[in-house]
């Protein structure tokens, strides 16, 4: 067991999971730095962000249809794949949480508005 947890943690997967995360995280923080220096401060960045907020409900909109054919056409060819009833059961359980992870996050978007 602890040998195949060694694997794992080491494994060349999760280096690459890893390294997007970083990537990720390094280009928000990027693009916050930058606008807070575009605008003067941090109040000032707020507000932008607050004025133009209904954009980013579109681009957050576009970025779920473009997930969601994604995910249609990823869970076609892996039924073609594997029909098993597991298989099934599997992805039901990453469909039901991903929608419960974005509208979640959409209502606590909507509840931190003035």
């Amino acid at each position: 067991m602890r040998i195949a947890l060694g694997k794992w943690l080491f494994s060349r997967q999760l280096g690459r999971t890893l390294g997007w995360v970083a990537l990720i995280v390094l280009v928000a923080v990027a693009v916050n730095v930058v606008g807070i220096r575009l605008v003067g401060d941090v109040e000032g960045w707020g507000r932008w962000l607050d004025e133009h907020a209904g954009y980013f409900l579109v681009w957050r909109l576009c970025l779920y249809g473009a997930t969601a054919y994604g995910w249609m056409w990823m869970r076609r060819r892996l039924r073609e794949r594997d029909a098993s009833a597991e298989t099934h059961q599997r992805l039901l359980r990453a469909e039901v949480g991903a929608v419960a992870v974005i509208v979640l996050l959409e209502i606590s978007m909507l509840l931190r508005q003035p």
